[in-house]
């Protein structure tokens, strides 16, 4: 039995599209068709009573997946507008084409690298085969949803959190082909996944600060250092050249009196030199 299913299986996944619509739109037998002729003998034959349940309407963005006799009739889901229906062996469902967006609830992950994270996200899909989305699942609505949550999971549980938090946009594009692909069969086309938030548990948020915060002042000291280095170099080569010219010495006096003089001070130091006060001592 089991061999008979993968045989089954395997069939129609070589089959395309168009063949398992033609499939499921076989031929109703002999007594199928008497049942559709009597239905519309009676029709006819109750015509301004029945036109109300004959005549249908779906909007502009639905398409309606007739059934008759329990058989897809059509190839194509028809709409929009207005079709028409046998009332006793026919039944329609109606299906939603507009874009679909909907939250993945919060979902906590394990990391390649053993660190717990709460992600969530958002999905936008719409239906791209309306009787693919009928015949092939029960709900293909509520089936995305649960494939949207399996899929992040599956999808973060092979990062770790450096690449968790820094590759959104590739998570999102793997989420969304392998959504894409898992839904074809189903008629769901997934337009585009969104990654909102990465929860991480506050001692890791305390610990990233602390190692975070170390970083910038290691780096912060090294700046100061080659700072004070190059402070030291310029003092140096300031040096050199007073010392060649020592009225350049009594120059800077001067600029430095004319700059506290500015300020309005009350107070003006003036710095004499060291071989002037020498001179005096010896006496």
């Amino acid at each position: 039995m089991e061999m008979e299913q993968q045989m089954e299986r395997q069939k129609r996944r070589g089959m395309s599209k168009e063949d398992l619509i033609s499939e499921r739109t076989g031929s109703l037998g002999c007594c199928g068709w008497f049942i559709v002729i009597l239905s519309g003998f009676f029709t006819l034959v109750t015509f301004p009573l029945t036109i109300w349940f004959c005549v249908k309407i779906v909007q502009e963005y639905e398409r309606a997946v007739i059934f008759r006799l329990g058989r897809i009739t059509d190839r194509k889901a028809k709409g929009p507008g207005i079709f028409f229906i046998l009332p006793c062996t026919d039944s329609f469902i109606k299906v939603d084409l507009r874009t679909i967006s909907f939250d993945i609830p919060p979902q906590e992950i394990l990391t390649k690298d053993s660190v717990t994270v709460s992600v969530d996200g958002v999905v936008y899909f719409r239906v791209s085969d309306p009787i693919a989305s009928v015949a092939n699942v029960s709900n293909a609505d509520f089936a995305t949803r649960l494939l949207a949550q399996t899929t992040l999971r599956n999808v973060l549980g092979t990062k770790n959190l450096a690449e968790v938090l820094s590759d959104r946009e590739g998570i999102a594009h793997s989420m969304q082909s392998n959504l894409d692909e898992a839904t074809d069969d189903w008629g769901i086309k997934v337009e585009r996944v969104e990654i909102k938030d990465v929860k991480l548990p506050v001692q890791l948020q305390r610990a990233m600060a602390a190692e975070a915060e170390a970083a910038r002042e290691a780096r912060a000291k090294v700046i100061a250092a080659e700072g004070e280095m190059n402070a030291s170099r310029a003092l140096k080569e300031a040096s050199l050249v007073i010392a060649e010219s020592p009225s350049a010495l009594q120059l800077r006096y001067l600029q430095t009196l004319n700059t506290i003089a500015a300020e309005k001070n009350s107070t003006i130091i003036f710095p004499l030199p060291m071989d002037v006060m020498s001179h005096f001592m010896r006496k």
